[in-house]
């Protein structure tokens, strides 16, 4: 009996990634608009009952595939613990949220067919990110002791221009003259948000050092 569930719960193992590789071909071929459940079935060699029985529907399918590459649904790292550590963490953040999002065109592509959605599956998504980045907020102000007021907006501006730029970036080849399609326009816009970042923990220094005399 215990081998027939580990056989079943193998087959269900090798069954759902076969889905997702499946997906992430598709996209990577010729965008989401393509993704039926049929042909996603028949691309992963499975029935097309399993995606409904694994994951609910084909939005789930692709729900668990953006899940499983998302950039803020799986950011584990370690937050610093003293302020001198701040900006150079904030920065290589940054940096890591943009070569992420840069080398995974599936993803990219994803990103938009969740802009297109409202359901629970998508909101099931945002919520988990949500969670990542309040906590994130909440220990940079913390750390710098300012009003998370003060420190979600920046956040948000400069994690929302990464996604919005890196979507951009495969139809347009220009915003406000950054060359979005270079490496060389992404390092000019990367050097510009952290000179933003280096002068706003400078200033959120300052002003505490200010504030305890």
């Amino acid at each position: 009996m215990e081998n027939a569930k580990l056989r079943t719960e193998k087959d269900r193992q090798t069954t759902e990634k076969a889905l997702l590789q499946a997906v992430g071909e598709m996209v990577a071929e010729s965008g989401f608009e393509q993704l039926k459940v049929n042909a996603v079935a028949e691309r992963a060699g499975v029935s097309k009952v399993l995606i409904y029985r694994y994951f609910g529907s084909l939005d789930g399918l692709i729900a668990a595939y953006i899940e499983a590459h998302d950039f803020w649904i799986n950011y584990r790292s370690e937050f610093p613990g003293k302020r001198k550590q701040l900006a150079p963490y904030l920065k290589a953040l940054f940096r890591a949220q943009v070569d992420h999002l840069r080398q995974d065109v599936t993803l990219r592509r994803l990103y938009r067919w969740e802009l297109s959605g409202a359901n629970a599956v998508v909101a099931a998504l945002r919520q988990q990110r949500e969670a990542t980045g309040v906590r994130l907020v909440e220990a940079v102000a913390a750390l710098t002791e300012r009003p998370t007021a003060e420190v979600a907006p920046l956040a948000t501006l400069v994690a929302a221009s990464v996604s919005y730029l890196a979507l951009l970036e495969e139809s347009c080849p220009t915003y406000n003259g950054i060359a979005l399609q270079t490496q060389a326009g992404w390092e000019e816009y990367i050097r510009g948000v952290e000179e933003v970042i280096d002068r706003w923990v400078e200033d959120s220094l300052a002003k505490r050092k200010s504030k305890a005399k």
